[in-house]
């Protein structure tokens, strides 16, 4: 710490170097106290945040993402020994960047075609949030409405079958 004498400055100055002084030493004593008084979060405790639905579709790969998709089994054949997914990802990154556009179309159009169906997906799912039903009792009323479809239809071929016993 630093010694002013009130010789070498004003009252004005001498006071002024005393309080930016003592904030100093009041912004330390604050970090050191909320550090050593931190205690760890309960397991228990809800966070802020508004839990996630497991219904929501997942958002869609981007072109690069799809690419990599294949990229990473190509580069796991090619090297076996690795273990490392940085390197992976460096790998993959060099060769898409290194691709022209004609190279990445392939995986643009596969990356417009997931975008579409998440598309669909999110209107499905919003209507079913409006209407308040969950996908579990949708996907039931489907199965059953096509295991009774099965059902007539193994009823029709049946009566070929007792013909010929």
């Amino acid at each position: 710490m630093q010694k002013i004498t009130f010789e070498a400055h004003g009252r004005r100055e001498c006071k002024e170097a005393q309080k930016k002084t003592q904030r100093q030493i009041n912004a330390q004593a604050l970090t050191l106290t909320l550090s050593v008084n931190k205690k760890p979060a309960k397991a228990g405790r809800k966070s802020g945040k508004a839990a996630k639905d497991p219904n929501k579709p997942k958002r869609p790969a981007s072109a690069f993402f799809v690419f990599m998709e294949e990229f990473r089994e190509q580069y796991k054949k090619d090297h076996p020994k690795n273990k490392s997914v940085a390197a992976v990802g460096k790998a993959g990154g060099e060769k898409w960047k290194s691709m022209s556009e004609a190279d990445k179309a392939p995986y643009v159009a596969k990356a417009e075609k997931r975008k579409v169906e998440y598309e669909k997906d999110m209107k499905n799912y919003n209507r079913r949030q409006a209407e308040g039903t969950k996908p579990e009792e949708e996907e039931e009323s489907e199965k059953s409405m096509s295991e009774v479809n099965d059902e007539d239809d193994d009823e029709e071929g049946s009566g070929e079958e007792d013909d010929d016993e």
